[in-house]
């Protein structure tokens, strides 16, 4: 696959977690979905900064599927505990390792397998969204849109995966209604 390969996701540069999510999204209809085989994977890795630092192969994108499953699980809450476990069996193939560098102290992940790398971070970055602010992280308002954003806005109202796509279908849709009265 070809560096230049554009990423056709609607929705793109959020964190690790819903970016992964991301993976997944709607269009006129139909749900549309990156990874599907090693070449959107390879995609994915590299737009995320993982490209070379992990395999872009079978084994990775089953343990991505994993992840994303597990995440979405985690999002929806029903129930909770599903989530949560699906999460932590994500979770159970690496682990945070204390180092001490030239520049102080320091983190290294450390993995029970480098294919589930990409699967553990994109879960550890969930939890770091939780632990910052989990009433940010939010799914589209728009009821065909099933993308994931992290809400940065200032005052905490985002609603939209992107105000140009699912913020203006809203609007015009609203429009249309009350000119149809």
């Amino acid at each position: 696959m070809s560096a230049a390969v554009h990423d056709p996701r609607p929705l793109t540069g959020e964190p690790l977690a819903l970016d992964l999510l991301n993976t997944r999204w709607n269009s006129d209809g139909a749900v549309q979905d990156l990874l599907v085989d090693t070449d959107g994977l390879a995609l994915w890795l590299r737009v995320n900064g993982l490209g070379g630092r992990f395999p872009a192969d079978g084994a990775t994108l089953r343990h991505l599927h994993q992840a994303r499953d597990a995440l979405a699980k985690a999002l929806a809450g029903k129930p909770a505990e599903a989530g949560a476990e699906a999460v932590d069996a994500v979770l159970g193939h690496g682990r945070i390792r204390a180092t001490l560098t030239a520049a102080g102290p320091g983190e290294m992940p450390e993995f029970s397998d480098p294919s589930w790398g990409p699967a553990w971070l994109a879960a550890r970055n969930y939890l770091e969204l939780l632990t910052a602010a989990p009433d940010r992280i939010r799914a589209c308002a728009h009821e065909a849109c099933i993308l994931h954003f992290y809400d940065t806005s200032r005052n905490g109202t985002r609603r939209w995966c992107s105000m140009a796509a699912c913020g203006n279908r809203a609007k015009a849709s609203r429009h249309y209604s009350r000119s149809k009265r």
